[in-house]
């Protein structure tokens, strides 16, 4: 009896095995080009993986939602039906870094029992998928299961998002980090880290970590999977139950037990993965843009990119002026003479000239209906800064009063979290801003997830460890992140980082000095940031005393456009280099940058059509390796056939002008 039963066990665990594996529907999604591969298994559970160019890269991974009353979306899966779908198409881009983006899809959607559907597509840059619900009522989302177990003990460039200034809730953040650089198995268990991320794949290739359309839903962070080897996983901030203002910010002091409360017919946010043969191609990567859904503004005749002259950074220190320089009427008037001078669009009013809890609130010292009339006559447009939290206290009222008033857009600061209450208004705020035509920087800000396409009035987002940070950091590594960034943080969107120092430090002589702040780095390297960094609306982070001082740097900087119609990669390894070359129009601006190591590039100027071409370059002086205010400018003939030999000092850059020569 006792072997019978042994046997009879045997048996039924067999079957059981076998009726699982029946219940299981394997399927295959592969790119345009055939290199990209994901499988899906849809069984017990949603499982997908993922496979480049033969080589498996990310190892079956779980994608679930965990609803109220205990329904786990992807659990026990019934497919009820499935549909495939090819996309080749194009669409014009506004505001970015080309005129036309090619989409080329093959899609898959499975429709499931328990009402949602799980779409998959693949590019032949990546790969994304999202789930769709199809219910007929609200529901809370308790959490989401979102998994990438890589394939090897792969190298990763991974920002932590926990700031030691900041006390109690753990996820409240500035989303500004270097990149810690260790393998998978070194990430640091239980550390919170913010997207996009990148992997090094070896022999070059790379994966990077994203999403996009957090419209109504949490940001996703990764943490280390302790349960699965070389594998990270999705952590999401939970629905904020109190909060409290302090000075700028509001910080929850309580959390919910659920992440989000969804629409029944909610698409969620696309979980993607990038993939690339090498560094340099992720300098040209659209998957964002590609995954974001159409403008839903319909005229964007109004929506003006430009540059901007900013007043925090430096301080309001200005000088060899015959009025006391700070927060007043005759400080902005000169900052409004200075932007026309040379052509820039906008005048940044940072901090001050308002209360920063009530907005109606008005700084005496600042005649604000005044500089804006002096502002338009002059065809330089005002923007305002503000909280987030002054914002949403009374978001209509203060957009009308204001645009009433002539100004053309906020800055506006300190979210610094990435809940659903957050990202809901971030949507809430565009689409309000956009009825009074108004245009919006976000800073202290998450990373971009494709509401620069939605709402193309949305330019610039901060979640970048930029230009401010010069004012009070001693240890960074910044030309290091400076080249990084470009492969990591920017293909998410642009990045308010705010360039432009005047006054630059090699290693051994740069300090922090909160008046009058320097860079790290070559005077050469700020002035590629203007090729190289992506904003639509770009600062000029110094004051008008030290542009004018250094008008050569500024009449190079003031011509170089925010917005582009090509971009072509040139040369490129993250944290190392960088070169890009971008069009306007005929003309071609080519930004190259090195981190602390000086260093030969060859720039192929093969991207310029037939013809011959003047080159306006800025290069590092001889000496800049021991002043890096060193630059030198000269003018050359070019052509497409020509490969120009370039040498990076210590921190260094090079950037150039290229247009038609005059026959």
């Amino acid at each position: 009896m006792k072997n019978i039963s042994k046997f009879s066990f045997a048996m039924l665990a067999m079957l059981s095995c076998q009726q699982l594996i029946a219940q299981q529907k394997s399927y295959t999604v592969t790119s345009p080009d055939n290199k990209v591969k994901v499988t899906l298994i849809a069984g017990k559970q949603i499982n997908w993986s993922l496979s480049y160019n033969g080589n498996e890269v990310i190892q079956p991974s779980v994608a679930a939602i965990r609803l109220d009353g205990g329904e786990i979306i992807g659990n026990n899966v019934k497919v009820l039906s499935n549909k495939t779908l090819t996309v080749n198409s194009k669409f014009e881009a506004y505001n970015y870094k080309k005129k036309i983006v090619t989409e080329n899809y093959r899609q898959l959607t499975l429709n499931c029992k328990g009402g949602y559907d799980f779409i998959v597509r693949t590019y032949n840059d990546g790969i994304a998928y999202r789930f769709v619900l199809n219910k007929t009522k609200p529901v809370k989302v308790m959490a989401e299961d979102a998994n990438f177990k890589f394939a090897d003990d792969y190298k990763v460039f991974i920002p932590y998002a926990h700031d030691p200034r900041l006390k109690g809730d753990y996820y409240q953040t500035s989303f500004e980090a270097l990149y810690n650089e260790v393998p998978l198995s070194k990430v640091i268990a239980d550390s919170l880290a913010f997207l996009p991320m990148l992997v090094d794949l070896g022999n070059g290739a790379k994966a990077a970590v994203l999403e996009a359309g957090l419209e109504d839903y949490p940001g996703m962070y990764v943490v280390k999977n302790k349960d699965e080897q070389h594998a990270l996983k999705a952590d999401f901030a939970k629905y904020p139950a109190k909060e409290e203002l302090r000075r700028l910010n509001t910080l929850v002091t309580e959390r919910t037990d659920y992440i989000a409360t969804v629409k029944g017919n909610a698409a969620l946010p696309w979980r993607a993965v990038i993939v690339a043969p090498d560094d340099k191609t992720l300098l040209n990567n659209d998957m964002v843009q590609k995954l974001a859904g159409p403008s839903r503004i319909k005229d964007v005749a109004w929506i003006k990119p430009g540059k901007v002259a900013w007043d925090w950074w430096n301080d309001w220190n200005i000088s060899h002026v015959d009025f006391k320089a700070g927060i007043n009427t005759a400080t902005y008037k000169h900052y409004v003479d200075f932007a026309s001078e040379n052509k820039l669009e906008y005048v940044i009013l940072d901090e001050g000239w308002s209360n920063s809890v009530d907005m109606t609130k008005l700084n005496s010292a600042v005649d604000l209906k005044e500089i804006i009339s002096y502002a338009q006559q002059k065809n330089v447009g005002i923007i305002l800064w503000a909280t987030w939290h002054g914002v949403m206290a009374n978001m209509n009222g203060i957009f009308k009063k204001y645009a009433d008033m002539g100004a053309k857009g906020f800055k506006i600061d300190f979210f610094d979290r990435d809940d659903q209450k957050v990202t809901s208004s971030v949507y809430k705020i565009a689409e309000t801003a956009a009825k009074y035509h108004l245009l919006v920087d976000l800073h202290g800000m998450y990373k971009p997830d494709g509401i620069q396409r939605v709402y193309p009035n949305v330019f610039n987002f901060e979640g970048v460890k930029g230009l401010e940070n010069s004012k009070w950091a001693l240890n960074d590594d910044v030309p290091r992140y400076d080249v990084s960034i470009p492969f990591i943080r920017m293909l998410a969107g642009p990045m308010d980082y705010t360039p432009g120092a005047m006054r630059n430090a090699n290693k051994a002589s740069y300090r922090p000095i909160n008046s009058n702040p320097m860079s790290q780095g070559t005077r050469s390297h700020q002035l590629a940031m203007y090729v190289i960094f992506e904003a639509p609306i770009q600062m000029l982070a110094d004051n008008p005393t030290a542009y004018r001082r250094e008008q050569e740097s500024t009449n190079f900087i003031s011509k170089v456009p925010t917005v582009f119609d090509e971009t072509v990669p040139l040369l490129g390894k993250v944290g190392e280099y960088v070169a890009i070359a971008r069009r306007n129009d005929d003309t071609w601006y080519v930004g190259a940058m090195t981190n602390w190591d000086a260093r030969d590039l060859e720039i192929d100027l093969s991207f310029l059509s037939k013809g011959t071409y003047e080159a306006e370059i800025f290069k590092d002086g001889v000496n800049a390796d021991r002043d890096a205010t060193d630059y030198v400018r000269e003018l050359v003939k070019v052509s497409a056939r020509e490969k120009i030999k370039v040498h990076l000092s210590s921190g260094g850059g090079w950037a150039a002008r290229i247009y038609p020569a005059k026959q």
